[in-house]
């Protein structure tokens, strides 16, 4: 699965983004063979970055979700584009935690305290940079506290990973509703009341995957979006606007890592020639190995 939905409901009060992001995190887990509870947080923060990339207006904007903590997974970042391709890695791939007294993976204390950073570069001279204190370090409740405080903009975060037994990925999604200019009370009033009794979200999905056998990805969503909207009053219920793409896909090339060796200057760049005759990087998203033979490095060291 690699959809998502984008959603308005009937009295123009508030938008929604909704993933099934299973699949891509997934993939993100084989790729960097994370622990249980490094899965559930780069889970989260792979698909809310996803989410945040397709409110991006044009496919080539880019935005970061750095994550940065005191605790020992000290760094979760993903970053994503206008087409909904989503990279990312975790510093400490191995973190491990005692579970939190609900029994559920304690990502709150494996980032501990700490920021979250959102960049946004939308091919203006300067990208937009926006930093707030982690709130809980549970990651939803960080990007709904920074959607308020940097972004202005009321909103509501759910983000769950489910882990399977033998550690790989049972499911994962995401929701975001973000309230529009005109938006009622009587709505809001509406929304935080089933929100308050909204289930658990890989629940939901556990429970939509199951009853909508046999449909395409783009009517599970839609019975999802039904699912977790059932109760809402009928002049409030959200109607789907289009289908996205919500993906991993890492982007980097020997063109890429080119430029990483140009940036070190020409002084350290001959002393690798000299001392090495070699070079072997390694791309921090998807741990794909890229080698420069000596041959390959003097093409490098005579363009810088």
């Amino acid at each position: 699965m690699g959809k998502a939905l984008i959603a308005l409901d009937k009295s123009k009060s508030y938008r929604v983004y909704l993933t099934i992001s299973t699949d891509m995190v997934e993939a993100a887990r084989q790729i960097h063979q994370t622990s249980p509870l490094a899965t559930a947080g780069l889970g989260r923060v792979l698909t809310g970055a996803g989410l945040m990339g397709i409110m991006l207006k044009n496919d080539s904007d880019k935005l970061t979700l750095n994550f940065t903590g005191d605790g020992p997974a000290k760094q979760i970042l993903a970053t994503a584009n206008g087409k909904g391709m989503v990279k990312g890695y975790i510093s400490n791939p191995d973190v491990d935690l005692p579970l939190t007294e609900e029994g559920k993976l304690d990502v709150g204390a494996s980032l501990g305290i700490g920021d979250i950073t959102v960049i946004k570069d939308l091919g203006l001279k300067e990208p937009y940079v926006g930093t707030i204190s982690l709130v809980s370090g549970e990651i939803a409740d960080d990007l709904t506290a920074y959607f308020f405080i940097s972004e202005q903009q009321n909103s509501s975060v759910a983000l769950g990973v489910k882990i399977a037994r033998n550690c790989s990925v049972l499911c994962a999604g995401g929701l975001i509703i973000q309230m529009l200019p005109d938006y009622g009370e009587a709505c809001v009033d509406a929304l935080e009341e089933m929100i308050g009794k909204m289930k658990p979200l890989t629940m939901l999905i556990e429970e939509t995957i199951l009853q909508s056998a046999g449909k395409t990805e783009e009517g599970i969503l839609e019975d999802l979006l039904q699912r977790i909207f059932k109760e809402m009053p009928e002049e409030y219920t959200p109607q789907t606007l289009e289908f996205r793409e919500v993906k991993w896909q890492c982007d980097c090339s020997e063109e890429r890592l080119e430029q990483v060796l140009m940036t070190i200057g020409k002084k350290e760049l001959g002393q690798i020639i000299e001392e090495d005759g070699k070079a072997e990087l390694v791309c921090q998203f998807c741990e794909t190995k890229y080698f420069f033979n000596r041959e390959h490095l003097q093409k490098i060291f005579e363009r810088i």
